[in-house]
């Protein structure tokens, strides 16, 4: 985890290259504190999925814990009527 002043922003090509080593998040700070955090794109997106996946997956345990479900061949063949295949 790299903490780096917000005065350092100005140097954007060392921010961008602490980024891509890192391959995590950089935290900025102002007067000592956190302000902001500035991470690679492809860092973003990677923990943007998992978060997606991680909802999914609670929405699902969330549906059969309220019996919100279908038998497997019920859901298979309610597919297939709606999109006529």
């Amino acid at each position: 985890m790299k903490i780096i002043p917000m005065r350092d922003l100005k140097n954007t090509v060392e921010v961008e290259r602490l980024c891509a080593e890192e391959n995590g998040p950089v935290f900025i700070t102002k007067n000592g504190y956190g302000r902001l955090v500035v991470m690679n794109i492809d860092y973003y997106e990677k923990t943007m999925r998992k978060m997606d996946e991680a909802k999914t997956i609670l929405d699902g345990l969330k549906d059969v814990k309220f019996e919100n479900t279908v038998e497997g061949d019920t859901a298979i063949s309610n597919i297939r009527n709606k999109y006529g295949i």
